[in-house]
């Protein structure tokens, strides 16, 4: 939506008269969560409405965790204007509209199912759940909600990059013609250092899984959003490099810090994850996810080749979007960037001038503005829970095929 311009003629970055929709309705939101994802679902409710001129005026009423001063300090420092530290008593609150989740996967679905139960819309983040039943009944209990009048939907945030929803859009034109290839990575590090504490993303009871749910699940769905298809097979190989690792300070009851880091634990998780897939076209893809690429901090890159053309994005460079046209004639064809900043772009019109590029934290803005539309207008949004479940369905097959293919035996050279 066109923004108000302003004396030197560029636009706006606040609603008419600088009101951020004041003579809207609220939408008051409760987030289960506080931490760096917490933080980052915080920015997007905090700016979605003074940057967007949504139907309803997104209000932070409320935010959740464990640790009683931790939670009261996070919504002192991100804007919400109560804390608790039950969040069964905040999707039974009447000033909460839509609960937001933001917490390790082991709690998505029973949170999720008690908001749904409770009349509230929601927010989930990825992946959906931890296996496909508890996912399949988020999908049930939202398909039941819906007819209430609620949506759900899944915090897939990479949609949100106005490149990849470009790229989605030139797909869907016909650019490629039919599709034959899909190549996607996303490579960190994090993990590299084996003194690394055993947090709650290496242990498979709360995570679900390692690299293949944390990374796994964002290039599954963007690879199957960008295609506008889904997997239908895959083939897959997973790898743990480091199998104990410390316990963090604390972890052990009645243990001192220093004695507690000396005591180690098991990885449940994967550290590593390859798979090829095949889509429903026919078309191949290949997918690699690690949190052991020394030197990678968060590197997403997907490609895709078709017949009449090829599109080439990384998340490192995300105000760019790569293209070549297959038709064009040999001598001047080639790959060409586009600087994905102009007003005709995706979500561009209510950002910066031309040039003036957008970051990570800018996806959660236009996934609250995009979920506020769909509550204020009664559509299913998307990415859907049902769009999760499928998912989390691929990430299951995955985990079957690498342990069918788990046999290694090294070969003396």
């Amino acid at each position: 939506m066109a923004q108000p311009q302003q004396s030197d003629g560029t636009q706006s970055p606040t609603s008419p008269a600088g009101s951020p929709g004041r003579d809207r309705p609220p939408l008051r939101v409760g987030m289960v969560g506080y931490a760096f994802m917490g933080a980052a679902h915080s920015q997007g409710w905090r700016t979605a409405g003074r940057v967007f001129d949504l139907p309803r005026r997104p209000e932070l009423a409320v935010i959740c965790g464990r640790d009683g001063a931790a939670v009261r300090a996070a919504a002192d420092r991100h804007g919400w204007a109560a804390a608790v530290t039950d969040w069964r008593e905040m999707v039974e609150r009447d000033d909460v509209d839509l609960v937001d989740i933001c917490t390790p996967g082991d709690s998505h679905a029973e949170i999720a199912l008690a908001a749904l139960a409770a009349g509230k819309h929601v927010l989930c983040e990825k992946p959906l759940a931890n296996t496909v039943a508890e996912a399949e009944a988020m999908v049930r209990a939202a398909r039941e909600a819906e007819a209430r009048g609620q949506v759900a939907m899944v915090g897939f945030n990479y949609r949100r990059v106005p490149a990849t929803t470009l790229a989605r859009r030139m797909v869907a034109e016909g650019r490629l013609g039919t599709l034959r290839h899909v190549r996607v990575t996303y490579l960190q590090d994090w993990l590299v250092d084996p003194a690394f504490p055993l947090t709650w993303r290496l242990r498979k009871e709360q995570a679900g899984s390692g690299s293949l749910g944390d990374l796994g699940a964002h290039i599954v769905d963007l690879a199957q959003y960008l295609a506008g298809e889904h997997l239908a097979g895959v083939s897959a190989l997973t790898e743990t490099f480091v199998r104990e690792r410390p316990l963090p300070a604390g972890a052990v009851t009645g243990l001192s810090a220093g004695t507690a880091a000396a005591r180690t634990g098991t990885v449940t998780v994967d550290d590593a994850a390859l798979f090829t897939g095949r889509f429903t076209s026919g078309a191949l893809a290949s997918f690699e996810a690690t949190r052991y690429a020394t030197g990678r901090k968060n590197a997403l890159r997907i490609e895709l080749n078709g017949e009449r053309g090829s599109l080439s994005f990384d998340l490192e460079r995300l105000n760019e979007l790569w293209y070549h046209d297959g038709t064009e004639p040999g001598e001047h064809a080639g790959f060409r960037r586009i600087l994905v900043t102009e007003p005709e772009h995706p979500y561009l019109d209510a950002w910066w001038p031309p040039g003036h590029g957008l970051g990570y934290e800018h996806t959660f803005v236009h996934q609250a503005r995009d979920l506020v539309h769909a509550v204020a207008e009664g559509h299913s949004p998307e990415p859907s829970f049902a769009d999760g479940l499928q998912v989390q369905r691929v990430l299951a097959a995955v985990e079957e095929s690498a342990e069918k293919n788990s046999v290694y035996t090294p070969v003396a050279l």
